[in-house]
């Protein structure tokens, strides 16, 4: 079922419960008040009958004239009985059956009145003292004219309930097309969107409501797909590019010493150039794999407990061994007084990776001397590793596929790299919850900034 078809049947539903419950209520207590009124209106009847049957000999002329005349202004269908206390029939008037048993005269003798229906009759009995003896009065009468109106609002209020119903489907049929109309609009305008209309936006987007709400978050993620497949296209290109340049080179070396036979001396260059391409593409390779081994299930990365400072000198060491003629400088920005603070859990392999990467990159794009400046910080349930270079920089619109894998700005292709480096240090530390951010400004300078989360963090709040 359609929503806007839910939609029309609560409301119908709910707005045909309220009603049904109205019309139960109104007529009820209108039941209720007519037949308490048509009691009061007989008992003042069973009254006037007293009186005139059992005070008429003893009151004058002009008083018995009036009980007369009270006597005769009669409702529909009344009758009146009188009875002695023994049950004996004093006076009779009008047709009827009031259900006079003993049980009920005892009844009345004893409490004073009684109210009760016999069928279709509403009957009054009271007990009425004459000369030093009871007797019970019964009057009785049918409110034929009260029940006929009572009919009538019974038929009102059914035609009423049913006609309303009608109008409240219609009506909220059309309420519910309203309602949903933005959802229908965001609905088309998310058809819309395929793989390759991702710049589309949706435009309800603006306001305070839900809906509105629904449509920011709808963007926000169209705005991470739409980069990631910005990513994964500079991807591709970028691997396409640094696989393909040494695969050419090979061939075209090969291609040429096969042309004619050559000396020795030649064959050796070629083959020593081609030794070269291999090498550089078992780095790809290798860096390929190490992205993927980095993207593994966390769970399956055995961890153990690591003093960060001496795995930031570790990486030191191995950074200078390749590149024996830069210069690192390490220092602390704080030294902690409590050294627990400077152990991370982690695999030491993977981290050793990742700080090893963000030297490298320092000293390579640093031109001058290949000097590059660690620091090493300590916050309250962290520790951070800031990398700093005083090299070419990166531009502001390359700075966001810095973490794409194979991708290089255009202002480093002269120097000899990968793109990996960065890529496999972010997955690296993904996996061990810490992060990785790069400020850059050209002519300037790199900072790369590590942080990984403490393997003790019950820190008190003041340090």
């Amino acid at each position: 079922m359609k929503i806007r078809s839910k939609l029309t049947l609560q409301f119908a539903s709910i707005f045909a419960l309220i009603l049904a419950l109205f019309s139960l209520v109104v007529y009820y207590f209108t039941s209720l008040y007519r037949q308490d009124d048509f009691y009061k209106r007989i008992f003042r009847r069973a009254e006037v009958a007293a009186r005139y049957v059992l005070e008429a000999d003893e009151v004058e002329a002009e008083l018995q004239r009036q009980y007369m005349i009270d006597f005769y202004h009669e409702l529909p269908h009344e009758a009146i009985r009188v009875y002695k206390p023994d049950g004996e029939l004093v006076f009779s008037h009008g047709e009827g059956e009031l259900g006079a048993t003993p049980a009920i005269l005892d009844k009345i003798m004893n409490i004073g009145s009684v109210e009760y229906d016999n069928d279709v009759r509403q009957v009054v009995g009271i007990r009425y003292k004459d000369n030093d003896s009871d007797y019970v009065v019964l009057a009785s009468s049918i409110d034929a004219y009260s029940l006929r109106k009572l009919q009538n609002l019974k038929i009102i209020l059914i035609v009423g309930f049913m006609g309303s119903l009608v109008v409240v489907v219609l009506a909220g049929w059309v309420f519910a097309k309203q309602a949903l109309r933005p959802i229908t609009k965001v609905v088309s305008e998310v058809e819309k969107i395929s793989a390759s209309d991702l710049h589309l936006r949706l435009s309800n987007a603006e306001g305070k409501d839900e809906l509105s709400h629904l449509a920011q978050i709808f963007n926000k993620m169209l705005d991470r797909l739409e980069l990631s497949f910005e990513m994964q296209s500079t991807f591709v290109s970028n691997a396409s590019h640094e696989l393909r340049t040494p695969l050419t080179t090979m061939i075209g070396e090969l291609e040429v010493a096969l042309m004619k036979p050559r000396e020795p001396e030649e064959y050796q260059r070629v083959l020593q150039s081609t030794l070269e391409d291999a090498r550089l593409l078992t780095e790809l390779s290798n860096g390929l794999l190490q992205i993927a081994q980095a993207s593994i299930d966390p769970s399956k990365v055995k961890l153990s407990l690591l003093r960060f400072d001496e795995l930031v000198w570790m990486a030191r060491d191995q950074a200078l061994k390749r590149q024996p003629q830069a210069r690192i400088d390490i220092d602390f920005a704080s030294f902690p007084d409590d050294e627990k603070r400077l152990m991370v859990q982690g695999n030491e392999a993977l981290l050793l990776i990742a700080v090893v990467n963000v030297l490298e990159n320092a000293i390579k794009f640093s031109p001058n001397g290949r000097v590059a400046m660690g620091q090493i910080e300590v916050l309250r349930s962290e520790v951070l590793l800031r990398v700093q270079d005083r090299g070419l920089g990166i531009a502001p619109e390359d700075l966001k596929h810095v973490f794409v894998p194979f991708f290089r700005a255009e202002n480093v292709r002269n120097i000899t790299g990968h793109g990996i480096g960065l890529p496999l240090t972010e997955r690296i530390l993904k996996l061990h919850k810490g992060s990785i951010a790069v400020h850059s400004q050209i002519n300037k300078g790199t900072e790369v900034t590590i942080s990984l989360p403490q393997a003790y963090t019950t820190i008190p709040d003041h340090l």
